[in-house]
């Protein structure tokens, strides 16, 4: 069955950077756009970057355009989110989630999600 597995969340000081990523397995990765989307404590999910199949488009929330790189390895199945620049406002449950197309935002399964904190 699909499974994706996030890791690499913390503390960081604004300013800082913090690298997550989500390990895929239980279908072709590479036939599947991935996007990353957060849930900041009361607020409701927020939609933050996402890249096609094959790695060629990526796109982002214009709250951090700028900041923040997504990046895949189909020959590992990881999706990255490289997060720089960071603010108190990044603190949120950051999660995974794969596309039902090679270029859909929309989105079928997500994974458990990784917690970022965003503080001094």
């Amino acid at each position: 069955q699909v499974q994706l597995v996030e890791s690499g969340g913390g503390l960081a000081q604004p300013g800082g950077s913090l690298r997550l990523s989500c390990a895929a397995s239980g279908f072709t990765f590479s036939s599947y756009a991935m996007s990353w989307a957060r849930q900041a404590p009361g607020k409701g999910l927020e939609w933050v970057s996402g890249i096609y199949s094959d790695g060629s488009d990526t796109y982002y929330a214009d709250s951090v355009k700028g900041r923040f790189t997504i990046s895949r390895d189909n020959a590992k199945n990881t999706v990255y989110l490289q997060m720089n620049s960071l603010k108190p406002e990044d603190t949120a449950l950051y999660y995974c989630a794969k596309g039902v197309g090679r270029s859909s935002w929309k989105y079928d399964y997500w994974g458990q999600g990784t917690q970022v904190t965003v503080s001094s």
